[in-house]
Formats: C-alpha cells, sequence, structure tokens
C-alpha cells in the first residue's frame, strides 16, 4: 500500500524546504515547532508524510485527531505519548502522576493542567535524548480540547530539547487552537503546477476549458484535482458535453469530497462497509480492539481486502484511513442502526475496567432511544471523567446523560448539572443550549429559578459587565420563597457582579442596590454559614460604613480560614474573602486568603479560578516589596491564561509597572485598561488603572497628574477599594496645594479605618502627619513607621519613611532627615521600585548628601526569563527545579543559563551569587512553592 503514503507535492517546493530545515534544526540539537493550516485536500497529510519519509535518524510518532474524540478529554495526547511512555520513569513523581491519572491508569484528583503539561514536555524531552523526536499530528482540529491546550502549551516551551512538533489544522479552526505558535498557510496550487498534476494524473484527451474550469472551481486544491475528474466521464473530459455536479463553484469543498468517498465506499461489499464504519466508529486506532468488535459483529478478516484494494483503508499494527475524509465518510455512509450497531460491538469489545469512560461513551452512542441505565451510568462517570480531564470531560458526559433521560424532572435536573459543568469549564454556548432544555423541562418553580440563576451565572462569567448584576439580583429575589439558602448564596453572587460593574451596571444593578437588596433579604435559617457572614458583612460595609461591618467581616474571614469551607467554596468566593479582608485594612489576613486562594485553585487543577487568584495574591507579594516575586507569578498567569485561552487584564501586572515606576511601560497598559474596561462595563477596571496611574505619579513626583487621577479613581467606584485609593488621594493633593481635597479625603479614609488593625491605623497616621504640622506632625509619622514596621508591607513602609524624611527636609533637619531618606532610598533600589527610589535620591542631594544616580543593573542585559532563570538557579535551586516552577524542560533551563553565563561573564553557579547579590527579602523562588 505505499502508493497510499505517496505525497502530492507538486508545487510545495518552499513548504518541503522549510520541513526540510526544522528537521535540520532538529538534529542539530534545538526543538522545532510548526503549524500548517489550510482547506481540506490542500496538501496537508501529504506534507506531513514528506516529513515522516524525510525523518532519518529520528524517532517519528504520527497521530491524527478524529471528531468524534472531541469531547474525551487527552484522548489525543494519550496516543502521542503511548510510544514514548517508558521514559516516564525518569520524570518527578508529581508528573508522573500527572500523567498516570491523565491516561487513566492511576487514580487520584484531576491533574493539574501545569503539570501535566510539564509532564508532557519533559516526556518529549527524554525520548529525544536517544534521538531526535519528530511528532506529526493531523487533523489537528478533531483535537480534544485538553489535549489542544497541552500540546499547545508544550509547543510554547520547546527550545533546546531536538523536538519537531508539526501539526496539521484545517482552517477554518477555532481562533484559540494552537494560537500563537509558529504557523504557514497552504493555499492551493498555481495555475501552472495544478496543469501539471492533471496532465500527469488524467490519461487521454483533456479538455483545455475543462481543464481550467476544473482549476478555477477547485482553487488549485490537489485533493479535488486528483479525486474529482475520476467522477466526470469521458465525455465531460473530453469537451465537458454533460452537464456535472462538479461544475458549480466548491465553497463547500470538504463535503463535496466526502460525498465522493462516501460512494466509493458504498460500492463495496457490506462486510467491507462493515467493518470500514467499525474503525471509523473508534477513534483509537486500535487494531486489536477493531478486530474484537468485528468478530462480535461475525466480520471476517477477508472483508478488509476490497478497501485495501481501492485504496481507502487498511489495518496493520494500527488502522489507517486514506484520509480524515474517508473516514468520516465511512460513518456518513451507514445508517442509524449500522452506526449503533457498530458502537454496541466496540462497547463490547473495550475493557470496562481500563477504559470505562470510553466504553460507556459507546453505549451512549448505541442508545436507541431515553435509557435511564445508560443515563445513570453516563452522569456516574462524568465523575471519573473529571477527574481524568477536568470540567470539560463531565460536561459532555453530562449533556449525553440529558439526551438519554426520558422522566422531565430528571431530565432538567441533570441539564442543570451539565450547564453548570459547562459554565465552569467556561464553554458558556453549550451551557445555554442546555438550559433551554433545562428551561423546557422544568417541573417546578425551584427548577425554573435555577435555571434562570444559572443564566445569569454564564452571562457574568461571559462578559462580566453591565447586565450581570441586575440579572442575578432578580434571580436571587425569586429564589427568596423557594430556596433561602441559594437566594443568599446568588445575593453574594449578585454583590460581586456588582462590584466589578458598579457605575457601568445596568439601572438597579449597583453596588448600593445590591446591598441593600441583601440587607433586606431574609436571613439564614440555620446558624450563620461563612457565607452568610461575609454576605451580611459586604453588604453592611456598602449601606452602614466600614465601623458596623467589621465585626462581621472579621468572623468571615476568620471562618475561611479556619478552613471550614470546601474547595469549591473558594474558589467561588475567594477573591471576595479577600476583599473583606482589605476592607478590614488586615494585611496578615488578605496574604493568607490570597495564597490559601491560589492554593485550592492549584490543588484543584481549576486553572480559571487560578487567574483571578493569582491576580489577587499577586498585589499582596507587590505591596510586600517583593517585585521580583511578583514577576514570577506574572509567569504563571501568563502561562495558566496560555493553557485555558483566557484573556483577562492583569492587574498585578499593572501595579507592578507603576511601582517601578516606568511610564513608556506604563502608559499604554494604563490605557488598554480602561478602553477594555469601558468597553466591557467594568467600573472596577478603571478604578485600578486610576489607582495605578495615581502611584506612579506620585512615585515621579508628578503629583498634579496623581491628583487627576486618583480623583478619576474614587469618582469610578463605590466598593471598597475606593478606601484604599485615599492615601495617594491625600498625598497628591497635599503636594498640589488642594487642601480641601487631601481634608475630605482624610475624613473618608478615618472613616474607613475604624478600629482597623496596624497597617489602616499606619496609613491613617501617616495621612494626618501630611496635613499636620509641627510636633504633631512629627508624632504621627512615628506612629506610621512603628505600626507599618510591624507589617510585612515593605512598601508602605518604605513611603512612610521618604514622607517623614521629606518633611523632617522641609523643616530643616537634614541630619535626621537623611536617616529617614537613606532608609527609605536602600528599600526601595533594592525592592526595584526606580520611581520612588529616584524621588527619595533626590531629597537626599538636597540635604546635602552626596549619592549617585542609580545604574542600569547588568541583569537588565538579561532578557525576563533569563534573568528569573539566573535568579533562581542562584537561589540553588536545580534545573529540574526551576523548569517545574517555570515550566520548561531541564534542557531549556541550561541552555538559558549558558546564556546567562556567556552575557555575565561568569563560568558557573557560584558566581551569580555575586553577578545578582540577594536584596534583605525572602527569595522570591520561595513564592512558587505555595
Amino acid at each position: 500500500m505505499a502508493d497510499l503514503r505517496k505525497p502530492a507535492l507538486t508545487g510545495r517546493a518552499q513548504e518541503r524546504l522549510a520541513l526540510e530545515r526544522l528537521l535540520d534544526t532538529v538534529r542539530g540539537g534545538r526543538s522545532g515547532v510548526l503549524v500548517i493550516r489550510g482547506e481540506a485536500g490542500v496538501g496537508k497529510t501529504a506534507l506531513l508524510r514528506y516529513c515522516a519519509s524525510r525523518a532519518t535518524g529520528c524517532h517519528v510518532v504520527q497521530i491524527a485527531g478524529v471528531q468524534s474524540e472531541l469531547e474525551l478529554p487527552f484522548a489525543a495526547l494519550q496516543q502521542l505519548c503511548v510510544p514514548m511512555i517508558g521514559q516516564a520513569a525518569t520524570l518527578p513523581e508529581p508528573q508522573q502522576h500527572a500523567l498516570a491519572v491523565a491516561f487513566g491508569s492511576a487514580a487520584g484528583p484531576a491533574p493539574d493542567r501545569l503539570v501535566l503539561g510539564l509532564g508532557v514536555l519533559g516526556l518529549l524531552a527524554e525520548s529525544a535524548a536517544e534521538r531526535p523526536l519528530v511528532c506529526l499530528i493531523d487533523d489537528a482540529q478533531w483535537l480534544d480540547e485538553a489535549s489542544s491546550q497541552i500540546l499547545a502549551f508544550v509547543g510554547r516551551r520547546l527550545l533546546a530539547e531536538s523536538v519537531l512538533l508539526l501539526c496539521a489544522i484545517r482552517e477554518p479552526a477555532d481562533e484559540w487552537l494552537l494560537a500563537d505558535l509558529p504557523d504557514i498557510t497552504i493555499e492551493g496550487l498555481s495555475d501552472a503546477d495544478a496543469r501539471a498534476l492533471l496532465a500527469a494524473t488524467i490519461p487521454g484527451k483533456l479538455d483545455e476549458q475543462v481543464r481550467d474550469r476544473l482549476i478555477s472551481e477547485t482553487r488549485g486544491n490537489p485533493l479535488a484535482l486528483l479525486e474529482l475528474p475520476t467522477r466526470m466521464s469521458r465525455a465531460e473530459l473530453a469537451g465537458g458535453f454533460a452537464v456535472h455536479s462538479t461544475t458549480r463553484r466548491f465553497d463547500g469543498l470538504d463535503e463535496q469530497l466526502e460525498d465522493h468517498y462516501m460512494r466509493r465506499i458504498q460500492a463495496l461489499p457490506a462486510q467491507t462497509q462493515q467493518l470500514m464504519l467499525v474503525a471509523a466508529a473508534d477513534p483509537t486506532g486500535d487494531a486489536a480492539l477493531l478486530w474484537r468488535a468485528a468478530q462480535t459483529l461475525g466480520i471476517p478478516s477477508e472483508a478488509m481486502a476490497p478497501a485495501v484494494a481501492a485504496r481507502l483503508f487498511e489495518v496493520g499494527s494500527r488502522v489507517q484511513f486514506r484520509h480524515p475524509l474517508v473516514r468520516s465518510a465511512a460513518y456518513a455512509a451507514a445508517t442509524s442502526e449500522q452506526r449503533r450497531a457498530a458502537h454496541m460491538a466496540l462497547a463490547a469489545a473495550t475493557d470496562p475496567e481500563t477504559d470505562r469512560e470510553r466504553r460507556v461513551w459507546h453505549l451512549a452512542a448505541a442508545a436507541t432511544c431515553p435509557d435511564e441505565e445508560v443515563a445513570c451510568e453516563l452522569e456516574r462517570t462524568a465523575e471519573k471523567a473529571q477527574v481524568r480531564g477536568g470540567l470539560p470531560a463531565a460536561a459532555a458526559f453530562l449533556h449525553r446523560a440529558v439526551a438519554l433521560t426520558a422522566d422531565p424532572a430528571q431530565r432538567t435536573e441533570r441539564a442543570l448539572a451539565a450547564a453548570h459543568a459547562s459554565l465552569h469549564a467556561g464553554s458558556f454556548d453549550a451551557a445555554l443550549s442546555v438550559l433551554a432544555t433545562a428551561e423546557a423541562h422544568a417541573a417546578d418553580d425551584l427548577q425554573r429559578a435555577r435555571v434562570n440563576l444559572l443564566r445569569g451565572q454564564v452571562d457574568r462569567a461571559a462578559s462580566s459587565g453591565r447586565e450581570a448584576p441586575a440579572a442575578l439580583l432578580r434571580s436571587a429575589e425569586r429564589l427568596e420563597t423557594l430556596d433561602i439558602g441559594l437566594a443568599r448564596e446568588t445575593y453574594l453572587d449578585a454583590w460581586g457582579a456588582a462590584h466589578v460593574a458598579d457605575s457601568a451596571a445596568q439601572p438597579g444593578g449597583r453596588l448600593l442596590d445590591v446591598s441593600a437588596a441583601a440587607r433586606s433579604a431574609p436571613p439564614a435559617q440555620h446558624d450563620p454559614q461563612p457565607g452568610d457572614l461575609l454576605l451580611d458583612g459586604l453588604a453592611a460595609l456598602v449601606i452602614e460604613g466600614h465601623g458596623s461591618a467589621a465585626p462581621t467581616l472579621r468572623r468571615a474571614v476568620d471562618a475561611f480560614l479556619r478552613d471550614e469551607l470546601s474547595a469549591d467554596q473558594w474558589l467561588h468566593w475567594g477573591v471576595l474573602v479577600s476583599i473583606a479582608a482589605l476592607a478590614l485594612w488586615d494585611s496578615d489576613s488578605w496574604a493568607k486568603v490570597s495564597a490559601r486562594h491560589a492554593e485550592h485553585a492549584r490543588a484543584s487543577g481549576a486553572l480559571a479560578p487560578l487567574v483571578g487568584a493569582l491576580n489577587m495574591h499577586r498585589v499582596t507579594v507587590i505591596r510586600h516589596g517583593d517585585l521580583e516575586a511578583a514577576a514570577l507569578l506574572g509567569m504563571e498567569e501568563d502561562i495558566v491564561k496560555e493553557v485555558t485561552g483566557t484573556r483577562r487584564a492583569s492587574y498585578g501586572a499593572l501595579f507592578l509597572a507603576a511601582y517601578r515606576g516606568r511610564p513608556a511601560e506604563s502608559a499604554p497598559l494604563f490605557a488598554a485598561i480602561v478602553s477594555d474596561a469601558t468597553a466591557r462595563g467594568e467600573g472596577l477596571g478603571s478604578l485600578m488603572a486610576h489607582w495605578a496611574t495615581a502611584v506612579l505619579h506620585n512615585g515621579l513626583g508628578h503629583y498634579k497628574e496623581a491628583l487627576v487621577a486618583a480623583e478619576k479613581a474614587v469618582d469610578d467606584h463605590d466598593g471598597p477599594f475606593t478606601a484604599l485609593v485615599l492615601p495617594e488621594l491625600v498625598e497628591s493633593a497635599v503636594r498640589s496645594g488642594a487642601a480641601a481635597t487631601a481634608d475630605e479625603a482624610l475624613e473618608q479614609l478615618a472613616s474607613s479605618t475604624v478600629a482597623a488593625a496596624d497597617w489602616g491605623a499606619g496609613t491613617l497616621a501617616q495621612c494626618r502627619a501630611m496635613l499636620g504640622e509641627g510636633v504633631v506632625a512629627e508624632a504621627r509619622y512615628a506612629e506610621a513607621i512603628e505600626r507599618l514596621g510591624r507589617t510585612r508591607l515593605r512598601l508602605d513602609l518604605a513611603r512612610a519613611q521618604l514622607l517623614y524624611g521629606e518633611w523632617l527636609r522641609r523643616e530643616g533637619r537634614r541630619v535626621d532627615a537623611r536617616t529617614q531618606l537613606r532608609s527609605a532610598h536602600a528599600m526601595f533600589v533594592e525592592m526595584g521600585t526606580d520611581g520612588f527610589a529616584e524621588r527619595a535620591r533626590r531629597e537626599l542631594l538636597a540635604t546635602g548628601e552626596k549619592i549617585r544616580k542609580r545604574q542600569a543593573d547588568i541583569p537588565n542585559e538579561l532578557t525576563p526569563q533569563e534573568e528569573y532563570i539566573a535568579r533562581l538557579a542562584r537561589d540553588g535551586h536545580t534545573n529540574n527545579e526551576i523548569g517545574a516552577q517555570l515550566f520548561i524542560s531541564d534542557r531549556t533551563v541550561e541552555w538559558h543559563l549558558r546564556k546567562v553565563f556567556d552575557k555575565l561573564e561568569i563560568t558557573s553557579r557560584k558566581d551569580l551569587r555575586n553577578a545578582l547579590p540577594i536584596g534583605g527579602h525572602t527569595p522570591a523562588s520561595q513564592l512558587l512553592q505555595t
């Protein structure tokens, strides 16, 4: 069957040359990644086969996506990794376990996608250590989502592993699929190449006008040029004397080719068609499984011969179709009864112990009508599917269970469960679709109310803007007479949505509106749970102020920190608990809550909540003055966004840029966040951007600009974050001569820090000192430094010392001023807050101190990733540990370190301590061990 694999590569010289160069790169010890895009039949598969034929001296692994596998998590990844799974023993145990759970050979919680991605990366690297590895993936548009995410993750991190990852994907495909990887788009052949191809493949006379029409209508698609003329009579080819369907424009080219293959398949013997159908229904390509199923159906092995003779299909060590469209045609050519029989035979041939999910999937496909037994099994198996593939896998099984459920009430319950899983998996369209089913079969008011609630939650997750708060509030009000507990949870959801939208929310959905409604809602029917306390405290915060809300918020935060809630509740409300801690001005609880939230998200493999958790925790770390660690957390956040496809602005990145004091870097970021927040109806985004702008300009000494930004931030939002902006407003107003504005801001700050801990009390003392005079002002500065010194907020402490030093200098006490300013300057330099450091340096110069302007650091010669890796190596981490933390292979770590050594002109790791001295704070690498 060699001719079946012969590549039709007419006119593909440029693409062949690109593949040859990639192979040379891989043989030279570097990695290569390429995505080949194009329509069906344009020659993508032929290029993959060409690459395989030229990969001498390499280990070649080939797989293809299968349409029926789209909803089975890690199916494609498992096919890719099976030939090299023996190398897994060399990987760290967490990566081994993640691979084992994902591939169903071990039990355990859902594998962390990041750890799993690193495990696959390590597996490829270890396999390539023996000889270069070439991974060829055809029909990537049919890879399951989980496999696509991991492969994209791996593709972005291949560098020095002697691995070539080559993917062919049909266009158009989902925008996110393998996005941002190097790619080329394959077009149809040129007219000259197309004429040469037709001349070489069509015997006898080919009319020139017919030839030109074929080329035009196929747009030079090689497969169409090879296959479609076989459907034309000699008379048509000779002069176009008969009207044929191929004369229409091929906008649906793949459908026409599938139709062509279907007719060829239908001409085969019945048992041959049946064998091809069973093979098409099984996406694994497992020849042994195929023959077991064939035996169940009474299909002899001789049935394969006609398909081989027709060059459509063959079975060797693996099942192989000539083209993916042949597979889909073999499935489409069968009747529904024949398909059900094939799936039933495959279910019988599948081991229920080792591959329970696939067996149940086949049983579901074989069901002829609602089947409660199969639906129950799908529901039960959804839990195991979630362990392996996360919520998208569970959602797929639950959706199928809905279709097989007859009882209306039970069908609604399963539809609600499917919608909930789809919501958290990020499949919003699927969630809304199954919610329509739930709504149509809802048996009572409670089910209908739950449908409305989920619809509101989907709308919030999809847009998180102006419409969600009012919709969730309406759902909460409807639920009051049906389920008070669920109603109160919905009020909390509405509060969170209103906090994000606030001024941009639709009428009735502002934070004040939602808080008032929540205050009027029926109380909990039992002892208040942490969620109840959180709702009551947040509502009271907006309606009555900090003093009234503080006791309830304190109880809520303490309850969460005592681990009285499930991981799911942490994921759902973790950000709101951080907001409660911020409202209390409790920096220790804020740090603990944000770290715990991230910990639960990592442990649960819940990557979407992890983005928000990292964002909040990153801001905490910035206030601790550890900008190096915040940058590393930002790398993790970016990685999670890559894996999930999340497109969300990072407030952590915003404040990191602001405190670093780099206007050129900050201004475009700030403007983009304001624009995006306005478009999405997120008042909180505008507040954050204006707040960060105020921080930036206060650091640079641009007080009028800082005042404008701080006033905008306070005016943009009515939530708890407004109080945190007030210190920036007081400082900029005092320095700009806006005394009335400063007095008003101080009064608001005082009301928000009633009975606050050291952070709030110290901040209030600092702001009062700026408005005070003489011994009163000095006492306030001393109090601020003492109180902030008892916290971990090193940035706040340094700023208090800077303000005190500036005041002392203006009082003519230069010697005293130098003590404070030296300390502040040293801390700012160590933390990398360049704007504030330069402000402190100018003040020191004004006292008569001689101090050099900070020179550019040697690390600035390094790329960001090189600097991060160098600092981790400096802190004593091995290549394997660095790779695990930054999600790259240890060989890539070594490659980066060689470049670092060259740039820093050093020869070993021990020299890094001199080249990159450690500051007085905790090494940043420890933060990633959370």
